[in-house]
């Protein structure tokens, strides 16, 4: 199943499927306060199977989350991808870049990388993500890439607003 996963490289990192070393960083990552804007903070027991969900969205809907590696070092630097779970209204374009990564336009890079990816390849033209409200920097990073508002909604019980993002066609060269 892991080697069905897409390998996409850009300037700065190489999105890739998940691989057990990455899970301190991911598990780090979700018992901080960071993951408030995914439903967090979670406990380790929890994270392993949030890991594992990275794998069942891959085998079972054809996409999912990639591992962010920075190139320079190797390190674990986020995920970001396309997620469906069950009860959302389509497939989302979601991010989480680890402590220690943010404010390096990582997010942003990857981002572009895997909506097209996912446009080009999967079928997956124009879709959204759900940001919370209160999550500035996610708003802030879904406006850079060129997504709009288009209207309120819920997502795990938590009211957000739905970004539409362009699709390929329509993105600037």
């Amino acid at each position: 199943m892991i080697e069905d996963i897409p390998v996409i490289e850009t300037e700065r990192l190489i999105l890739r499927g998940p691989e057990e070393r990455d899970f301190e960083a991911f598990a780090a990552f979700s018992a901080s306060d960071r993951a408030k804007w995914v439903g967090g903070p979670y406990p380790r027991a929890r994270a392993w199977g949030g890991f594992l969900n990275t794998f069942g969205h891959w085998a079972l809907r054809g996409y999912g989350m990639w591992m962010l590696e920075d190139r320079a070092t190797g390190a674990t630097a986020g995920r970001v991808g396309m997620i469906f779970n069950d009860g959302w209204d389509e497939p989302e374009l979601g991010w989480h870049v680890f402590e220690g990564f943010e404010g390096k336009g990582y997010a942003y890079e990857a981002a572009l990388a895997a909506r097209d990816h996912a446009a080009r390849h999967q079928g997956l033209d124009g879709v959204i993500s759900y940001i919370v409200p209160d999550n500035h920097r996610s708003a802030a990073l879904a406006a850079r890439l060129g997504a709009v508002i288009e209207r309120d909604g819920e997502v795990m019980g938590h009211a957000c607003k739905v970004w539409r993002h362009p699709r390929v066609a329509e993105v600037p060269a």
